[in-house]
């Protein structure tokens, strides 16, 4: 911050000098490193703005000295044009650079978050599905934001989550709770039991030496919520420190929160009792299921309000399949955060066929 503000510093200290008795100090060169300096630290907008300024000072001073018409003065202007264009050049050439290589590093980080997460079947079961992950926008490391949808024999299984903190390590426990997952859905009759296996998981991986850094190992931990979907017209829950799903029923959106708030994977130690059974709701066909990531609820307008996710919910409604709705929720919180996201968001949405799979009712294509 210091940094940014020097430029400025010196030129107010310049024009202190020259408007007051201690005019008799040549200020040239200082004036001349106020765009040498800020195009180090402003950009190349604020390389034109700090040369404006030198500029202006400059002629400000020189009439208020009656300096014009000597060597000095345009000595000083010379100078003051050939710093300021080879700031802005140099400026503009290190802003170019920074960018393609945060273009690189982005794309690498994203090429790793592919591998471990992959897109939601747009078919599973009695189900039509959806997903949509989004990286923040305020850098270029990978998130731990982790969702996966598997038609098993016990229904449709859904798991949606966020490792605290970012990175290589985030991504490890991201890989670790989405493989336990993906193998227990289909053994674990017990919804519980799924959690469980991801939550044994993850403490396997932590006890491996070196695996996690300090801050990791001390703070660390997963919220997560598996969602399942049987024949019969109801969602069971197993929430564990996660944002409850949302359920867009008859045009209304309501959060199906748990009756005993649990601690997150890895927080086990500070609650004696945890869920001993999953929770049921109704979820009826024509019914929409939304089941997203806290980056959703806590996006904010520069006036610092959230993001009404169950609003937005209910002004797109049931129209839209899946894939439209989770664009337009994106495009609404895209307007709402001005495009700046301050952490990533991962979203499912489920709807519930309006009649067998594969009917027109059900969305299948028809002729």
């Amino acid at each position: 911050m210091l940094m940014q503000c020097l430029p400025y510093l010196i030129a107010l200290a310049v024009l202190v000098i020259e408007l007051t008795p201690a005019h008799f100090i040549y200020t040239g060169p200082f004036l001349t490193a106020v765009p040498a300096l800020a195009a180090v630290t402003l950009g190349p907008k604020g390389t034109t703005a700090a040369a404006a300024l030198a500029l202006a000072i400059s002629v400000t001073t020189a009439t208020y000295n009656g300096a014009w018409g000597t060597l000095q003065v345009y000595s000083n202007f010379l100078a003051l044009a050939l710093v300021s264009v080879a700031g802005f050049i140099t400026s503009r050439a290190m802003q170019e650079r920074r960018q393609r290589e945060l273009d690189q590093v982005r794309s690498i980080a994203v090429a790793a978050q592919e591998v471990v997460l992959r897109p939601v079947p747009a078919c599973l079961g009695p189900l039509r599905a959806g997903s949509l992950c989004l990286a923040a926008g305020t850098g270029a490391r990978v998130g731990g934001d982790l969702y996966e949808a598997v038609q098993t024999r016990y229904g449709v299984r859904m798991i949606v989550g966020d490792v605290r903190g970012k990175g290589l390590s985030a991504v490890r426990a991201v890989a670790v709770v989405l493989g336990a997952f993906r193998e227990a859905v289909h053994y674990e009759e017990d919804l519980v039991e799924v959690m469980n296996r991801c939550a044994a998981a993850l403490r396997r991986e932590v006890s491996v030496p070196g695996a996690y850094g300090q801050e990791a190992l001390l703070e660390g931990f997963t919220t997560a919520l598996i969602a399942q979907v049987p024949d019969q017209p109801l969602v069971q829950l197993v929430n564990r420190g996660h944002p409850p799903p949302l359920l867009l029923h008859q045009g209304k959106a309501a959060p199906l929160t748990p009756s005993l708030a649990s601690p997150p994977l890895g927080l086990e130690d500070l609650i004696a009792d945890l869920p001993e059974k999953s929770e049921s709701y109704a979820f009826d066909p024509g019914d929409r299921l939304l089941l997203y990531t806290d980056g959703v609820i806590e996006a904010r307008n520069r006036g610092g309000e959230f993001f009404a996710l169950p609003e937005a919910m209910e002004g797109i409604g049931v129209g839209p399949g899946p894939l439209e709705f989770l664009e337009q929720l994106h495009e609404g919180l895209t307007l709402h955060t001005g495009g700046d996201l301050a952490d990533d968001v991962a979203m499912i949405l489920a709807d519930r066929f309006n009649g067998p799979p594969g009917s027109p009712s059900g969305g299948a294509d028809v002729d």
